[in-house]
């Protein structure tokens, strides 16, 4: 019998490794966010045109304020939806 301790397992845990995430603006150099760029700012909403957050798109505080500046902007002038059933 084994001792009180120890914990055996059918298969080994397994650890996920996690890429870590980076700006990548900062990364690439970007100072400016062109809100004219609609296929651009596409890719930091969701199916529903939400704004992700920083903690999926990995865009520092920086530069995800200006990403939503651009991308309100670009709803305004009716570059982007407010609301969709399917962006993507």
């Amino acid at each position: 019998m084994a001792s009180q301790n120890e914990i055996r397992y059918l298969n080994p845990p397994t650890m996920e490794v996690r890429k870590k995430k980076y700006c990548r603006f900062k990364k690439a150099g970007i100072k400016y966010i062109d809100y004219k760029d609609a296929e651009f700012l596409k890719r930091f909403l969701n199916e529903q045109g939400k704004i992700l957050p920083r903690r999926l798109t990995g865009t520092s505080l920086k530069y995800q304020k200006k990403v939503a500046q651009a991308v309100k902007r670009a709803r305004h002038l009716a570059l982007l939806p407010f609301v969709t059933d399917l962006l993507k």
